[in-house]
């Protein structure tokens, strides 16, 4: 009889992350032990799938409308799950809130291989998706003057970090962890984001960067690129704020439910773990959060345990 021998790899060179012994700790970890963390400040909850969606509105919801009430201003930095904002224009809109002081400056943008930022008015890109969604649907009499609307563009991407401090800095600033682990596009293998000490990359600002073929992939997968994997669709580079716009907001809100179109299927399922529970790298970028204060939500699809499922393929 053959003698069993163990089969140990190395991950594949491109993949970010490769320590072997934490990659394989953060497999095991269970449910059960996911919100558990040293920083007391990290504040990591397990919800429902059906209430992720409805936490991230609701929050949102509950800050610009406390704002407007009090005559102050509401600055928000926010990423792109498009349909969600139709949703917080129709509860502005029940409640009749003037948005008049608020704020919304978009966190990133595509651009093309000469790092040249897609224009608004391209049906893709992430400003068109909130004017469209969020602006188009909050009562006229409702909005925010649309100079409040501020989206990357190539004139203003130099000084886009002063221009959310000129206002009196992001009051929040919601995310959620790409395959890379990425947080806006702050990705762990873009050279644009190299830096000498995890100090000097906390620092950093918005800039230009190049995607993961990662995201790239996990982009393809997306409605508006068709969901069919077709990689040439998505742009090669993006605009995107840095480490230093996420530490200076004074609220985070990080969420983790992505699934495959609403199957148990998710890749966020490990990469949630690694971001919460591995080391603070900027080869994780979201796992910066686990130095600041910050509320973290994780559906129960992706908290769920990593276990193999023998009776399905792909």
């Amino acid at each position: 009889m053959t003698r069993s021998h163990p089969f140990v790899y190395e991950p594949s060179p491109f993949v970010p992350f490769r320590d072997r012994r934490v990659l394989e700790r953060i497999r095991r970890i269970k449910r059960s032990e996911i919100t558990r963390h040293p920083n007391p400040d990290l504040h990591i909850r397990v919800l429902p799938d059906s209430m992720m969606e409805f936490t991230w509105l609701t929050d949102m919801f509950y800050r610009i409308k406390t704002a407007m009430d009090a005559g102050r201003r509401c600055v928000l930095i926010l990423p792109n799950p498009a349909h969600t904002y139709i949703k917080l224009a129709a509860l502005l809109n029940r409640f009749q809130v003037s948005c008049r002081n608020l704020w919304v400056f978009i966190m990133d943008e595509y651009a093309d291989q000469d790092g040249r930022i897609a224009p608004e008015t391209w049906k893709f890109g992430f400003m068109y998706s909130f004017k469209k969604f969020f602006y188009q649907n909050l009562e006229p009499k409702l909005r925010p003057p649309e100079r409040q609307i501020v989206g990357p563009t190539n004139r203003n991407c130099a000084e886009y970090g002063k221009r959310i401090e000129d206002v009196g800095g992001a009051d929040a600033c919601y995310s959620g962890p790409g395959w890379t682990g990425h947080l806006a596009f702050i990705e762990p293998d873009a050279p644009e984001f190299a830096a000498a000490s995890l100090e000097e990359w906390l620092a950093l600002g918005p800039r230009i960067v190049t995607l993961s073929p990662f995201t790239i992939a996990q982009n393809s997968l997306h409605g508006f690129f068709g969901m069919s994997g077709d990689l040439a669709a998505v742009p090669p580079k993006a605009f995107t704020i840095g480490p230093a716009q996420v530490r200076a907001a004074r609220y985070r809100l990080d969420m983790s439910g992505i699934t495959t179109a609403g199957t148990s299927v998710s890749w966020q399922r490990f990469i949630t773990r690694l971001i919460w529970h591995g080391p603070v790298t900027p080869l994780v970028p979201t796992s910066l959060h686990q130095l600041l204060k910050t509320d973290v939500i994780i559906s129960e699809t992706n908290a769920a345990d990593i276990e193999p499922h023998w009776d399905l393929g792909y």
